[in-house]
């Protein structure tokens, strides 16, 4: 670059927002808006020779704290040339700045920029709206003081003086003793500041020639251009037109560079001579540390690190596990929070914290007579399960830590299992938990998953204490046979471990991966049914069965709990809705057959909604009259004025109030009263009639058998018919591998006591010649399986052959052999309930059945004649009128 420059006298004017182009720099610029496009198409574009332009720093107004204001520019015609202006009276003083302000942009001038021209310029394809681009790379060449700031068209033109020395200044600057030692102090800093970068990027070969070539003052500029600095020190270097005090700033920016790059070199040599070849991966964190020890903040605990030590310390975690705990803790200070493992470390720190290790619940002293009454304000009925509750309870009064047996409710649905396992936690003063196992197919959800894993998280059981923070909570595992096994483990198998107290003093989950007593948690589970539940498992617990409930004992749950519940759900009370005892016991009747309460609430309820409709409807306010006094309510205080106008005072009723308080403002002409044609109206007709079994074995071929199923017990109809055929037998009814035996068992049985019978006029006739035998099950879609229907299936096919029908208020159970003996079932208490909920009236069990009798309740016993058979013989001889068909003819 030429030592000196000759600038005309006025230059077209790039603005350079927030930004400083020096002597010497070189820039690349990009021009988009419509000034600085029109600036560069007349004054480089359409030039022969390279054209010269300024570069001007401004910056936005708002950015400064003090800024003159200069009056809008003039919209009135300039000089000939085109020009308009406002001429501005530019003082002496360096930090004075010239505004211009337009109806666009409020910007901030500098008094002083750089000339510029341009090295290379190219223009872009234009676009179909006629916007063009032009790119410029631009060489700074020498500062330029602004006397006089104009505009031409859509862009600025100044005025400008050159602030460069001349030669002749030049050499006498030269010769001054304070210049020559900043020169050398200068050009030494620079040197060894290439020397540092050659070492470091092996390119300082450049950059020494410059060094050698350039002279100092042109020096200064470049090297200040090439470190990135504040806006401010850009300014306060491109105002140093003084040569001494431009070389003193930029020795001090490149003293301060060099020191930046040696501290970095020597932060980076302590942390490497710290490093073995097996913690590599620790560089970054060892850079952080030596970096903040150089700033002097060496505190390594944040706060929230050390809260969760407190915390930690206050967990009342054992001495093996707090060492535990420690040993993490100690690896997740070392750790930074963008490391990939740092969020699962502090996860883990958590749950160990808020681990219920020592807290336990306060149990209140056990007083039993309480107990029992709170047992028998919740469950009506449940004799035996209650006392076996208290049997618990006494226990646990007299030996606190002794180790209970875990007990397992088994019933059907809606008998009440889960609200027994709360009524024991309330009773021990305990928390309690619910962890439903239904479906469950993961190991997982019960040990947890092992840290390594992307998302692991503890196990159900963990997670569960946690949320109760305490150790000794009343667990219920909900729905404990309803657990799956697939490729991911077995979670029965798990629970060996939880359920037996010899082991789960230490249980050892997967994710927490420290033991952890489970000794004190009172463990209850439910279950639908034992059959699925694997016999290790079933081992260590006690089952207790809760059979369903008889229609009277529906009665008075329904009477004494549902009733008030539904309506309390409503918003309702028996001043609105009234269901008499006659009504509760049709729709126990007439539209539920099961063996808890919960269709019994949902029709229940549906009469309740009914209800409410019909109290929103026709509900009608006090009206607010002279003919009305104080209400009685506690809630509204009305004060009435005369007839003649006077205004009605109101208090407002608050929102906390109870709904029978706010109901009980209204009144309603009378109470709604349920009865049969209300029933019919909301639930629809009848779903069950007592008159279905008679009407079923109205023809022969039809027996009345008594299943167990989860749901409790229920009956069962089989239907044989026989038809032309090869003698073939067919099954339907969806039936298993069981059932299907029974089937063949009980004709083959038929078939070989014909003659005795008397369904055969010989031994030697063959019931089945010319014939196929159909036997179906109804309700299709329903599986079936099972022994117990090989006495119904029997009587079936002798009422077949026979052409008598079974009794229609008998039914009957029990399994049968090939010689004919009938074998004991389960489900006993079940199945004769079921009879008791049909009217069937009359119940043939195996012999070898008597022992179950003693949990039947006795009304049911009252009201049903119990038939116990030894062998098939005495089953047929109770199931038909008049007795077994042994001396009829033959009717085939």
């Amino acid at each position: 670059m030429a030592e000196s420059v000759e600038l005309p006298g006025r230059l077209g004017i790039l603005p350079f927002r927030n930004k400083v182009l020096l002597p010497g720099a070189i820039i690349r610029i990009r021009c988009t808006s419509p000034s600085s496009v029109k600036l560069v198409e007349q004054e480089l574009w359409q030039r022969e020779e390279k054209g010269l332009i300024g570069i001007l720093p401004v910056r936005d107004a708002a950015e400064t704290a003090a800024a003159a204001v200069v009056p809008m520019l003039s919209q009135g015609v300039g000089s000939d040339s085109g020009e308009r202006s406002s001429r501005v009276q530019v003082g002496t003083s360096d930090s004075q700045r010239l505004d211009v302000k337009n109806q666009q942009e409020n910007i901030q001038w500098h008094p002083r920029g750089v000339a510029a021209r341009a090295l290379h310029l190219s223009r872009g394809v234009e676009k179909p709206s006629g916007r063009v681009t032009y790119t410029v790379i631009l060489e700074g060449l020498c500062r330029f003081s602004v006397q006089e700031l104009s505009t031409r068209g859509t862009y600025y033109t100044a005025r400008i003086s050159p602030l460069e020395m001349t030669k002749t200044e030049m050499e006498q600057v030269e010769q001054d003793p304070d210049f020559i030692t900043l020169s050398r102090q200068f050009k030494a800093t620079a040197m060894e500041l290439i020397s540092v970068l050659e070492q470091k990027q092996k390119t300082g070969g450049r950059t020494k020639v410059l060094l050698e070539t350039v002279p100092v003052h042109k020096l200064a500029d470049i090297f200040v251009a090439s470190f990135e600095i504040s806006f401010e020190e850009q300014l306060s270097m491109l105002d140093s037109v003084d040569l001494k005090v431009r070389l003193s700033k930029a020795t001090e920016i490149v003293d301060r560079h060099l020191q930046s790059i040696r501290v970095a070199e020597k932060i980076t040599q302590k942390v490497e001579g710290q490093l073995s070849k097996s913690q590599k991966e620790f560089l970054l964190r060892q850079q952080m540390r030596a970096i903040k020890e150089e700033l002097g903040d060496n505190d390594d605990d944040e706060d929230d690190v050390a809260a969760l030590e407190r915390k930690m310390q206050s967990a009342g975690m054992p001495s093996n596990i707090w060492k535990h705990a420690q040993r993490e803790l100690r690896r997740l200070k070392k750790m930074q929070p963008q490391q990939p493992g740092y969020n699962s470390s502090r996860v883990y720190l958590e749950l160990l914290a808020d681990l219920p290790w020592q807290n336990t619940s306060e149990e209140l002293e056990l007083d039993l007579k309480a107990a029992k009454e709170q047992l028998d304000s919740d469950h009506y009925g449940l004799v035996k399960v209650k006392q076996r509750i208290i049997e618990y309870l006494a226990v646990r009064k007299l030996k606190p830590d002794a180790r209970g047996p875990v007990l397992c409710f088994v019933g059907p649905p809606g008998v009440g299992k889960t609200s027994l396992a709360s009524s024991i936690a309330a009773a021990l003063g305990r928390k309690f938990v619910r962890i439903s196992l239904g479906g469950v197919k993961d190991e997982a959800d019960i040990r947890g998953h092992r840290r390594t894993y992307i998302g692991s998280m503890p196990g159900r059981l963990i997670e569960g204490l946690k949320r109760v923070a305490v150790c000794n909570p009343v667990m219920l595992l909900d729905e404990i046979d309803k657990t799956g096994v697939d490729v991911r483990g077995d979670p029965a198998s798990a629970l060996l471990e939880v359920l037996d107290p010899e082991q789960n003093r230490t249980f050892n989950d997967h994710y927490l991966n420290v033991p952890f007593d489970l000794s004190k948690v009172v463990f209850v589970a439910t279950a639908n049914r034992v059959q699925p539940i694997p016999p290790p498992l079933l081992d260590r617990m006690e089952v207790i069965e809760l059979p369903g409930y008889t229609p009277e004992e529906k009665l008075k749950i329904a009477m004494r709990h549902l009733i008030p519940r539904v309506l309390d759900q409503h918003g309702l009370s028996s001043e609105f809705l009234q269901i008499p005892e006659d009504m509760v016991k049709l729709v126990i009747q007439r539209y539920t057959r099961e063996a808890g309460v919960r269709n019994l609430e949902r029709n229940l309820a549906a009469l309740a909604r009914a209800a409410a409709v019909r109290v929103a409807e026709q509900e009608q306010a006090v009206p607010l009259s002279k003919d009305v006094h104080q209400l009685g309510s506690p809630l509204l205080e009305n004060r009435l004025a005369d007839a003649d106008g006077g205004e009605v005072e109101m208090e407002v009723i608050p929102m906390s109030v109870n709904n029978h308080e706010i109901s009980n403002t209204f009144r309603i002409a009378s109470p709604l009263v349920v009865d049969e044609a209300m029933l019919e109206k909301v639930l629809g007709p009848p779903r069950f009639d007592d008159r279905e079994t008679a009407e079923r074995v109205a023809s022969p071929g039809v027996s009345v058998g008594l299943v167990w199923t989860t749901f409790g017990g229920e009956v069962q109809f089989v239907e044989a018919t026989a038809m032309v055929g090869n003698g073939e037998l067919h099954l339907t009814g969806q039936l298993g591998d069981v059932i299907k035996e029974s089937a063949q068992i009980a004709l083959t049985w038929v078939r070989a006591r014909a003659a005795d019978l008397n369904l055969a006029a010989s031994e030697d006739i063959n019931l089945l010649e010319g014939r196929d035998i159909h036997i179906h099950f109804p309700a299709g879609a329903v599986p079936k399986d099972g022994p117990s229907a090989g006495v119904t299936l029997v009587t079936a096919l002798v009422s077949l052959f026979s052409q008598r029908r079974v009794r229609a208020d008998t039914a009957m159970t029990g399994e049968i052999t090939l010689r004919g003996l009938v074998l004991p079932v389960g489900g006993v208490k079940d199945k004769i309930l079921a009879a008791h909920r049909y009217g069937i009236k009359r119940v043939i069990l195996p012999e070898r059945n008597l022992k179950d009798l003693v949990e039947v309740p006795a009304a049911v016993l009252a009201n049903l004649e119990v038939l116990l058979a030894k062998r098939m013989e005495d089953v047929l001889e109770q199931a038909f009128e008049g007795g077994c068909p042994w001396r009829q003819a033959s009717k085939l």
